[in-house]
C-alpha cells in the first residue's frame, strides 16, 4: 500500500481504497488534488456518489485553507 500524503488524506476521509488509483492517475500530492473535478473522479474510478461528494467537500476545504493563508509571509532576520 502506498504511504504518502494523499493516502493519509484519503484515510482521514475514510476512503483509502482509492489511494492507489489517485497516485496512478498523477494525484500524488494535495496541490494536485485541489484540481480534482468530476472527469478526474471518473478516471480515478470513484463511482459511488457519496464518496464523490466527500472528496469534493474535502477539496473545497483544502482550497479554503489556502485562501486563509494567502498573504501570510514570514521573514527571518537575525536579531540585533
Amino acid at each position: 500500500m502506498c504511504t504518502n500524503i494523499v493516502y493519509e488524506w484519503l484515510k482521514t476521509l475514510q476512503l483509502p481504497q482509492y489511494a492507489e488509483s489517485f497516485v496512478d492517475n498523477g494525484y500524488d500530492d494535495l496541490e494536485v488534488c485541489k484540481q480534482i473535478g468530476d472527469p478526474d473522479l471518473d478516471a480515478i474510478g470513484v463511482a459511488v456518489p457519496h464518496h464523490r461528494r466527500r472528496i469534493h467537500e474535502a477539496v473545497r476545504r483544502l482550497k479554503e485553507a489556502d485562501e486563509r493563508t494567502v498573504g501570510l509571509y514570514f521573514t527571518l532576520e537575525p536579531q540585533p
